[in-house]
């Protein structure tokens, strides 16, 4: 869980030990892809809103829920592209993948929709890089890379 964004919490500069009228924040969880998104939210409901120091008001809002998503094993001959086109642009290595952004909801959804498809999620995470935020410093070296191998996955699988 993090906190995407604040309001009502004085600067750093000024900010002392007082009591505010109000505060809000915005939270984010990534979910498991087994996990229930509308439990989720209800055991982060009761544990956010019982027991309240100071008997403070806390209200929740949402809506925003969505089920994770985690890729299944490719077939082989997507692997092998994959692996193929890895190699040919980046000079040579084997191509490796990580779990990152596994709850994007977006491709849970997707994949409901199309059970049979492969989904591949590329990214471009590296040294330096700041996803999801304004400037997200994306080598663009190894951007040209990931788009030539993606290139080169459709043209010679599809």
């Amino acid at each position: 869980m993090s906190i995407t964004g604040a309001a009502g919490l004085p600067e750093i500069a000024i900010a002392g030990n007082v009591v505010r009228s109000s505060t809000s924040v915005r939270i984010s969880c990534r979910l498991s892809p087994i996990m229930n998104p509308k439990e989720a939210t209800a055991i982060l409901t009761k544990k956010l809103t019982e027991n309240v120091p100071y008997n403070a008001k806390v209200t929740v809002s949402g809506g925003h829920e969505g089920y994770g998503w985690s890729a299944k094993e490719y077939e082989g001959w997507l692997q092998a592209g994959i692996e193929k086109a890895g190699a040919e642009f980046f000079d040579g290595k084997k191509t490796g993948s990580y779990g990152m952004g596994g709850s994007i909801p977006f491709l849970a959804e997707l994949e409901k929709m199309y059970p049979q498809t492969q989904i591949v999620a590329l990214g471009l995470i590296g040294p330096q890089a700041n996803a999801h935020a304004p400037d997200e410093c994306i080598n663009l070296t190894y951007a040209k890379k990931l788009t030539c191998s993606l290139s080169h996955i459709l043209a010679t699988v599809g």
